[in-house]
């Protein structure tokens, strides 16, 4: 490609699922390719903040307010991941064609459409005027997929976790060429293959799970499918704007301790079962240094604050977690990326979709321990705790990790590849 590439990259409106997509952005920037960010609205400041150039395309209408549903984003239900894609953590053998194609049906009616047909049509518009070499969507944007196809460019899903999209799809897909072809029905491929369609193309397995897949956790807490194509990418830490505080220039008197756990601990009404003044209790006489995210709502309703703990409403976890000794967390993907990355020593308490697939594989790596955070109570996170900081096997299991992350290619070295895949779309 005698030029430099058009890159595009698009992403469900959700923070944390850009954070781990503007890493690669920037290599693809400062290699001199061209890398726009297409979002609705409400994310064009995120993508600022991160030094990128962010295209509104869409609307930020709240489709399920308009249809009148309340299973949304923030919606109460059982935590875990949801039919089909629970079929990642299931056995092949109790996995039935019946249950992914119910599952995928009520998947594809009750989120991926609603999340995808705010901006599917202006992104497709947009890609054709600028007309990108390549474009990069997470596994939740298939408007990306179909934005590409509709344009002829390359395209790569960049993981935001265990690959369960790709597992699942695979099991489906392996059980559908089982049945006769008039039985084989397929929810998702027909959503999409109607978009295919509407822009000259027809439905093609790239529309669900992309040309290529890039995952930046580690190999060992990699959940993947074994038919698709993937790379490994080094993880690097970024969280949006920050600033580190001065109490953060001293290393601490005694073994300092990270507590962050996401949505539990900014709101608790919606039915996340850690309790974080139990927590607080649990470990006020430990010789530690808690230093804990809690906002000002959630810290209000605290009774106690322990001598030794300090509240903070955010400090970034990337100048806080190198002077931790073990940092205890919900298993979102940064934080947990974060800690193996300066190889802490991790107290996973898992809630939703993949954290309890990563934070049991964690363990099984021995970097830290696990508890499903609807069993997690105050004495077990003290125990926990402790394990973490009197035994040499996490420390030495977390630097392994760490060690591991370092050998991955970064984000640079996977730029003349990402050329490569652009330049074979357009031969």
């Amino acid at each position: 490609m005698a030029r430099p590439m058009r890159v595009l990259l698009t992403c469900y409106p959700e923070r944390t699922h850009f954070l781990l997509m503007a890493p690669l952005a920037w290599a693809l920037r400062t290699a001199g390719h061209e890398v726009r960010v297409a979002c609705q609205p409400k994310m064009a400041a995120v993508i600022n903040q991160a030094g990128l150039t962010a295209v509104p395309v869409g609307s930020d209408r709240d489709l399920w307010q308009i249809v009148g549903r309340v299973d949304g984003p923030g919606a109460r239900r059982a935590p875990g991941l949801l039919p089909p894609y629970d079929a990642a953590e299931r056995m092949p053998e109790d996995i039935t064609l019946e249950s992914l194609r119910e599952g995928y049906r009520v998947r594809v009616d009750s989120t991926h459409k609603m999340t995808n047909a705010p901006l599917t049509s202006a992104l497709v518009e947009y890609a054709q005027h600028w007309r990108p070499d390549l474009v990069l969507w997470e596994p939740l944007t298939f408007a990306g997929a179909i934005a590409a196809q509709a344009v002829g460019a390359a395209h790569a899903r960049v993981l935001i976790g265990a690959d369960v999209h790709g597992i699942t799809r695979e099991h489906f897909v392996a059980l559908t060429a089982q049945q006769p072809p008039e039985d084989r029905g397929d929810p998702l491929g027909e959503w999409l293959g109607g978009y295919a369609r509407r822009y000259g193309h027809e439905f093609t397995e790239e529309l669900c799970t992309g040309q290529l897949s890039i995952d930046p956790l580690p190999p060992s807490l990699q959940f993947h499918a074994p038919g698709l194509d993937y790379r490994s990418l080094r993880f690097t830490p970024y969280g949006g704007p920050a600033v580190v505080p001065r109490w953060l220039w001293e290393p601490p008197r005694r073994p300092r301790v990270a507590l962050t756990l996401g949505l539990t601990v900014t709101d608790h009404a919606i039915g996340l079962p850690i309790d974080v003044q139990e927590i607080l209790d649990a470990v006020a006489d430990l010789d530690i240094e808690l230093v804990a995210t809690v906002n000002d709502e959630a810290r209000a309703k605290l009774v106690r604050v322990p001598d030794n703990a300090r509240l903070v409403p955010y400090v970034p976890m990337q100048a806080l977690l190198p002077t931790c000794a073990a940092v205890i967390h919900h298993a979102g993907v940064g934080t947990l990326n974060t800690a193996a990355f300066y190889g802490v020593p991790q107290l996973a308490l898992p809630w939703d979709v993949d954290q309890p697939m990563l934070s049991r594989r964690l363990a099984t790596h021995g970097a830290g321990l696990t508890t499903h955070s609807v069993e997690a109570t105050g004495p077990i996170v003290r125990d926990s705790l402790l394990r973490l900081l009197e035994e040499e096997s996490f420390r030495r299991r977390a630097a392994d990790l760490r060690d591991e992350m370092a050998s991955v290619p970064h984000a640079n070295d996977l730029v003349p590849e990402l050329v490569e895949l652009a330049a074979a779309a357009h031969r």
